[in-house]
């Protein structure tokens, strides 16, 4: 399944934030690969980001990296840098952008 993602970078952390995915812990990339995901993917246009994210099952990777100390701190990391950490359905649970158009 394919999960696309809008998240926000403060404006003032742009750099802390790119710097911050130049080095990514190998121990989250291996966790995350083995929650399922086969390609995560993000684009910055100013302080708007986009994740396309490949996975077995979307619900399952969150879950399974919910509770690992190194994706914790990597959260925690985020969320001091994003005024929008993740997109969130009306009822609180965690959903991708709607699809618009699909060639």
């Amino acid at each position: 399944m394919r999960i696309a993602l809008h998240t926000k970078v403060r404006a003032d952390r742009i750099e802390e934030y790119e710097a911050a995915h130049r080095e990514v812990p190998g121990e989250l990339t291996t966790a995350i690969r083995a929650a399922g995901a086969t390609s995560w993917t993000i684009w910055r246009s100013g302080t708007d980001l986009f994740h396309l994210i490949e996975c077995e099952d979307y619900a399952r990777l969150l879950d399974e990296l919910e509770k690992l100390p190194v994706n914790v701190a990597w959260q925690a990391r985020m969320a001091d840098l994003l005024d929008v950490v993740h997109d969130y359905s009306s009822e609180g649970s965690a959903a991708g952008l709607p699809v618009a158009w699909e060639l």
